[in-house]
């Protein structure tokens, strides 16, 4: 990111799109000024291309299903990438050095796409999650079989304790000694069925879930500002089980309802992936604690797509294959059910690259401010989580051996997306939720405008009939038209209703010119 960019964020400035309207400042011939049409993009910036080198082989087929969806290819792709952390989960962790055993990274993502309720982000999201369901069913028949085995293997255990204990009565009786508990007396655990993902589980619920799971799971949620919103509301504590719930560590839930005892998670991962509207961001991102759980995201936020039909169909058992290698990644366990995951090491002359970028990197964290300075400051372990992900995404696409270093070329891939995608996404989204609220709901008149092909508008009837959501109160519609008299786009007619007397309707002619812009 460039000085002056940073120093714009920095003042909680927003960046408008104004490369297609230059020159458009002066007056025209008819007495109107000519309308700033930058107050369209409400000072958001322009959103970074997609690059595809982390993607290798899949991304024609990643392209085929967001083409599927309808949806801009971004969603389908960071969709792909959460879903292979989960699967991978607890089996492996990437670590830089061999001088850093302290350092190491688990194979959690938490990724949120952004966009308007038109934009398609669910479709998108289920095209990269669909092949799980099915995964999940097959899950769910095996555990059917593993239960009934249980089952019996619990009725014979509990025979045996009841012979048991009769022994002991006689014993007690006879006054001999006391016969000691055998084996088969003691009651097997009860399989777990393993969840490949849960939706809206609260953290209890997901903490009895994770103790079954050693492998992490994918928490899909269909709109993260609840999720967001939702902390502590259940009982206390929820935002920090969340937080380290991205660090992958063991952990112990102490809950008085837990008659057994506390209860032991082995790997409290859990990847998350949900969409999230721009209207949500300010409230979700600045009115939340600054603990560091917004910056853990990578963000993404395309702008919307002309639909067009797709002319093929997506290979998505191509997708399902890919789950199935990362889901059936083998990996020792301890005696206690936790993973003992295979550690991938950056390859020496990715690690060379990696130093130097962390010091690039550190030297942005200094000049940032605010949600985007705790993002970068922890850009450092999502990249060697990328790395992770890219590495075994593309060994299960292909069908080569395992690999057991982070090579050169998946590091300088994820680098790139990281800093000419990832970087720029967050300032997109963390400058739109810096935005004053008349900004946004003057772009969002505007938008209105546009699409209406609008001549004339009225202050009441935007608030009854535009179906703007923040346009409801006459206060903000009052800003948000007084705004774009400045810019341009509106002038005030002074009637009233009928012959009587009462207050002047506050109705305003819409700018000629703004339509004839908006064409181009």
């Amino acid at each position: 990111m460039n000085a002056g960019l940073a120093a714009r964020f920095d003042a909680a400035e927003t960046y408008q799109d104004a490369s297609h309207y230059m020159g458009q400042g002066a007056r025209s011939g008819s007495g109107w000024v000519a309308p700033d049409m930058t107050i369209l993009a409400g000072g958001r910036t322009i959103p970074p291309v997609m690059p595809t080198e982390i993607f290798g082989t899949l991304w024609p087929l990643i392209r085929d299903l967001a083409a599927g969806a309808g949806a801009p290819v971004d969603y389908v792709a960071v969709g792909v990438l959460g879903v292979a952390a989960s699967l991978v989960g607890a089996k492996r962790r990437v670590q830089p050095y061999p001088t850093t055993p302290q350092w190491q990274e688990p194979c959690v993502l938490w990724v949120a796409p952004v966009g308007d309720p038109s934009s398609n982000k669910s479709p998108a999201i289920d095209a990269a999650t669909s092949p799980l369901r099915g995964m999940e069913t097959e899950l769910a028949e095996r555990h059917k079989a593993r239960l009934i085995g249980w089952q019996t293997e619990n009725e014979r255990a509990k025979a045996e304790r009841a012979e048991w204990q009769a022994q002991i009565k006689t014993a007690t009786k006879e006054g001999v000694a006391t016969p000691s508990m055998p084996d088969a007396a003691i009651e097997p655990a009860e399989p777990q069925r393993t969840r490949l993902l849960v939706q809206d589980a609260t953290p209890e619920a997901l903490g009895e879930i994770l103790a079954g799971n050693p492998n992490g799971t994918l928490h899909l949620r269909d709109e993260l500002a609840a999720w967001l919103l939702s902390f502590d509301r259940y009982s206390p504590g929820g935002r920090e089980f969340w937080l380290e719930a991205y660090g992958g560590r063991p952990h112990i839930i102490d809950r008085k309802s837990n008659k057994a005892g506390p209860l032991f998670v082995p790997f409290n991962g859990v990847t998350v992936l949900g969409g999230i509207q721009p209207e949500k961001l300010r409230e979700c991102l600045l009115k939340t604690a600054d603990d560091g759980l917004v910056p853990r995201f990578l963000w993404v936020w395309p702008d919307p797509i002309l639909y067009q039909r797709p002319r093929q169909i997506a290979n998505v058992d191509q997708l399902e294959q890919v789950y199935r290698r990362l889901l059936q990644l083998d990996a020792p366990r301890h005696d206690d059910g936790r993973i003992d995951p295979h550690l991938l090491l950056l390859a020496d002359d990715a690690a060379d690259v990696f130093e130097a970028w962390v010091r690039d990197n550190d030297a942005t964290v200094r000049e940032a401010s605010s949600l985007y300075k705790g993002f970068v400051g922890k850009l450092r372990g999502m990249v060697l989580r990328l790395c992770l992900i890219v590495e075994l995404i593309n060994w299960a696409a292909n069908g080569d051996r395992e690999p057991s270093t982070v090579s050169l070329g998946t590091l300088v891939a994820v680098l790139g997306f990281v800093d000419d995608y990832a970087k720029p996404s967050a300032l997109r989204v963390f400058g739109d939720a810096a935005l004053p609220e008349e900004e946004r709901n003057a772009a969002a008149l505007a938008r209105y405008i546009l699409k209406t092909k609008a001549q004339r508008i009225n202050a009441r009837d935007i608030r009854r009939t535009s179906g703007i959501a923040t346009l409801k109160v006459a206060a903000d519609v009052e800003a948000a038209t007084e705004a774009l008299v400045e810019a341009g786009w509106l002038r005030g007619v002074a009637e009233r209703a009928g012959d009587t007397p009462g207050k002047a309707r506050k109705d305003f002619l819409v700018n000629p010119a703004v339509h004839e812009a908006g064409n181009e």
